[in-house]
């Protein structure tokens, strides 16, 4: 403002002097010219703010224009707000990069729907837990693509009530069969936010809970229901019952009591092994450890099978395995057992310790038994899993037992494997790596 009223005074200045001087004509005419002339020097200043500000885009990053009085400081503010709105746009697009790549990294999927809940933005977790493709299905409606009935209610129902709905479990068939937790929200301007978590392990865990707890409870119902029986029936008949007889209850009795107990002891064992820290570890004499086994399994044969013990294990090492011995003898005996239980009588058990090509050692259990299906053999380790039931309770198994020995060896490195064909008998191999020999 400054500027245009001493540039306007020197105009009326130059006009009286003029005036006076070469008469009102000439003055006008003078005046008229150096008008023109200045004039003439803002629209060159103009065309070079035009084409200054015209560099593609990126003209905060190109000097301004030379210039002098007035234009220069417009050119110098023009060039400082521009680079502000630069570095401003800057900090914002790195601020929404990070937006989506925190995004993108969540553990749940998110789903960004637009007004018509067509997809919008799609998060590489989302992508994989509904079978969906970014590349291809943006501005897809997510109903065309998710079918399931449950889903598209879920929808409908949050854009009748402009809130939030309760959270949705469905299984599309498009995620190969998981199971999904839905959870949506309103989100700016009619959109909607899905968080979509995959819940597929928990309801396996919840299912495998149900079905422990069945287990459990009919494993229990039986020999209990053995037991009532036989006392309600010794108590009702107590003076009309012969000794003989009441002996019979006794031990029947007794022996469905034992197998309760060692239910409840393999429970503990499996909830332990579960759920428990592991326990300290030690230098276990493995010679020790065998004999001890063999022992076990000859006084549970009571002389009916063959047993026989070899130990080919690494010479060069000073015989222990690093490990839990109370552990590691519930692993070997438990083996040995079995072989013991569905071996018929004057059938061969071999217990064997021997070295491994790797460098490590195995521990293996042969028998010359009843023998197990292929179909069965990757089944063996599930909790209360029985090739055949009938056999396994007359036997006192139960059905925990592999489980746990499949819990002991992952604890300290080992692998299970098992070969057997029926009526062929069955080999069950503990194999420890050589970092775990002393």
């Amino acid at each position: 403002m400054n500027s245009l009223l001493t540039t306007a005074g020197w105009f009326v200045a130059l006009g009286l002097a003029a005036w006076f001087s070469i008469g009102p004509l000439a003055a006008v005419a003078a005046v008229a010219l150096l008008a023109l002339w200045r004039l003439a020097g803002h629209e060159r200043q103009i065309k070079r703010l035009t084409t200054w500000a015209g560099q593609s885009g990126n003209w905060e990053n190109v000097p301004p224009p030379e210039a002098s009085g007035s234009w220069s400081a417009a050119f110098l503010a023009l060039h400082r707000r521009a680079r502000k709105a630069a570095s401003q746009r800057e900090a914002l697009r790195e601020m929404n990069d990070r937006f989506r790549l925190a995004i993108a990294a969540l553990p749940e999927g998110v789903v960004i729907l637009d007004p018509q809940r067509n997809i919008e933005w799609i998060n590489p977790r989302a992508e994989w837990l509904l079978g969906l493709d970014s590349l291809s299905d943006i501005g897809m409606p997510v109903a065309h693509l998710v079918r399931e009935p449950e889903f598209i209610a879920f929808l409908a129902l949050q854009n009748e009530q402009g809130e939030a709905p309760p959270p949705l479990l469905v299984r599309p068939i498009r995620s190969g069969g998981r199971t999904l937790q839905v959870r949506g929200a309103p989100f700016s301007d009619g959109r909607a936010l899905l968080l979509i978590e995959d819940l597929t392990q928990l309801d396996r865990l919840e299912s495998v809970r149900r079905d422990f707890v069945a287990n459990v409870s009919h494993e229990m119902r039986t020999p209990l229901t053995v037991v009532l029986g036989f006392l309600e029936t010794a108590q009702d008949g107590l003076a009309d019952t012969s000794p003989e007889e009441m002996a019979h209850y006794i031990e029947t009795a007794l022996e469905h009591a034992h197998r309760m107990q060692r239910l409840i002891e393999d429970l503990l064992t499996l909830s332990s092994l579960e759920t428990g820290a592991p326990p300290p570890e030690e230098a276990v004499d493995v010679a020790a450890l065998l004999a001890g086994v063999k022992a076990d399994a000859l006084a549970l044969s009571t002389g009916r099978h063959v047993i026989t013990l070899e130990n080919s294990g690494p010479a060069t090492l000073s015989g222990t395995l690093s490990g839990n011995a109370r552990e590691l003898h519930s692993a070997f005996g438990n083996l040995a057992s079995n072989a013991v239980r569905y071996t018929p009588a004057g059938g061969q058990i071999t217990l064997a310790w021997r070295r491994l090509a790797d460098g490590g050692a195995a521990f293996s259990v042969t028998d010359s038994g009843i023998g197990i299906a292929s179909q069965h053999i990757p089944r063996l380790t599930e909790r209360f899993y029985r090739v055949d039931r009938g056999r396994s309770r007359d036997s006192g198994g139960t059905g925990l037992g592999l489980a746990n020995v499949k819990h002991v060896l992952e604890r300290h490195q080992a692998t299970l494997t098992i070969e057997s064909r029926p009526g062929a008998g069955s080999t069950f191999t503990a194999a420890f790596p050589a970092r775990r020999l002393g």
